[in-house]
């Protein structure tokens, strides 16, 4: 990294934005010039960075002049109109929505799981990052998967109310506050009270029964793992946490896999933190993933109804490693080894 780039962040002002500039910040990544980007409802803010506020500029074509990388975090719409134009302008871009993620000219990156992809963005100029739910689950499955051969997962996901963005955050602290004054609950973001409940609905329903962000899942696993015989099955759940998702894990191998040998391969996984000591009560929670970048393992055990089975709690920070920091991470790897 002996140079330093123009980088623009657009969504600059939405949560995963705001972590991504905060990434940029803390990676210590070589920003020569740091161009925050948003919509116009965004126009008089600012964002914070090396100690200066600096402007929120509104989101044009004429945005990417002399931009060398280009973050996206704004929403598919936004990405699918404006990605041409960054890279038309002689940006790269590395894009946070679900625009790109499954176009098979464009890599879908874990850097932890698949980092030799990231070269194949020379293609269009453009990296996808995965869905949050996907990232933290791809960097436990990579190690057992080299070694034992998975053959099936089956996942439920009890996913926070910031992976829908600020505004179900505030939305649940406003219930919550409404239930405890004994006020009106207001509904506006989900379709049910999220406060002291469960949703098992996460975008929309599909004709086969399952809903958008299942089969996001589905998909983005084999394409990330690059292997299309790993079968995926996902119940995906919104809890009232504000921060962190946590999955519980059935994993089916080809070859045994003890849960002390999958303990020693995790321990030793990029990106992992095996958490897994019941008799003290250790165990993952968002509580302690919130605001670090590993993926928490715990609660690993056999399944003893299959020859070849391991139960897994995996939790990591939505926003963070499931969003802004494995994008930070792939532009990492980008100006290292490309640009």
């Amino acid at each position: 990294m002996s140079r330093a780039y123009k980088v623009a962040v657009v969504g600059a002002t939405g949560a995963v934005g705001r972590q991504m500039v905060e990434c940029l910040e803390e990676r210590n990544f070589p920003v020569a010039e740091l161009k925050p980007l948003a919509s116009e409802r965004s126009l008089g803010r600012t964002v914070s960075f090396r100690g200066e506020e600096l402007p929120v500029e509104v989101l044009t074509r004429e945005s990417f002049a002399g931009v060398d990388l280009a973050l996206f975090s704004a929403g598919a719409a936004v990405s699918r109109e404006y990605a041409p134009i960054a890279v038309q302008a002689g940006a790269v871009v590395v894009d946070n929505s679900s625009a790109w993620r499954m176009d098979p000219d464009i890599p879908l990156v874990v850097p932890e799981v698949n980092p030799g992809d990231i070269g194949l963005y020379q293609k269009t100029g453009i990296i996808a990052n995965p869905n949050c739910s996907t990232i933290q689950m791809v960097v436990v499955l990579k190690p057992l998967h080299d070694a034992a051969t998975i053959k099936r997962v089956v996942v439920s996901t009890y996913q926070a109310v910031s992976g829908t963005g600020q505004k179900a955050v505030e939305e649940l602290a406003d219930q919550v506050r409404a239930l405890f004054n004994n006020q009106e609950v207001v509904t506006k973001v989900y379709p049910h009270r999220i406060a002291f409940n469960v949703l098992p609905h996460i975008d929309v329903f599909l004709e086969n029964g399952y809903t958008k962000e299942e089969m996001k899942m589905v998909y983005e696993t084999k394409k990330i793992m690059g292997d299309d015989r790993i079968e995926v099955s996902a119940t995906t759940v919104r809890v009232p946490v504000f921060y962190g998702h946590s999955e519980a894990l059935n994993i089916e191998t080809e070859r045994k896999l003890t849960p002390e040998r999958a303990r020693a391969l995790l321990a030793e996984a990029p990106g992992v933190k095996v958490v897994d000591d019941p008799g003290k009560n250790r165990y993952p929670m968002p509580l302690e993933a919130a605001g670090q970048d590993l993926t928490l393992v715990g609660r690993i055990r056999e399944d003893f109804t299959i020859p070849n089975g391991l139960n897994l709690w995996v939790v990591a920070d939505n926003v963070r490693k499931g969003a802004a920091t494995n994008a930070v991470q792939i532009a990492e790897i980008l100006v290292r080894d490309y640009l």
